[in-house]
């Protein structure tokens, strides 16, 4: 768990991700995703006090805490390559190469956790 007081940039992605799932366009992505994703993201390195996310696309919620049972993908990583990545300026599978990322679970189902999954970023 994070110590108290490191607060992650991620959270306001994760909390417009919250909302974004609620509207038309994020049923349609349960719809057509329906899988489960748990994100580990580090402040700073990869494995050190990480807060735990998940992104359930079966159920079209994000919550905070890992997930009860077995997500389809766990991603591992830092609070910046995160948002890298969700807004697009990153490319996943380059990011995976470099080691920005790390995956757990199956390979097919992370390939569809791509930056069309989250809501444009009104104001990061």
């Amino acid at each position: 768990m994070a110590k108290p007081g490191i607060l992650l940039k991620s959270a306001a992605l994760l909390d417009q991700m919250k909302a974004h799932l609620a509207t038309d366009a994020g049923k349609d992505l349960t719809k057509k995703i329906g899988l489960v994703y748990q994100l580990n993201i580090a402040p700073k390195k990869i494995g050190v006090d990480e807060e735990i996310y998940v992104v359930d696309l079966r159920e079209g919620k994000v919550t905070q805490g890992a997930f009860e049972g077995k997500p389809d993908a766990t991603f591992s990583f830092k609070d910046d390559d995160f948002l890298a990545i969700a807004s697009g300026k990153m490319n996943p599978q380059i990011a995976f190469i470099r080691g920005a990322m790390k995956i757990k679970g199956s390979l097919s189902a992370a390939q569809k956790f791509t930056p069309d999954i989250f809501p444009k970023p009104s104001k990061l």
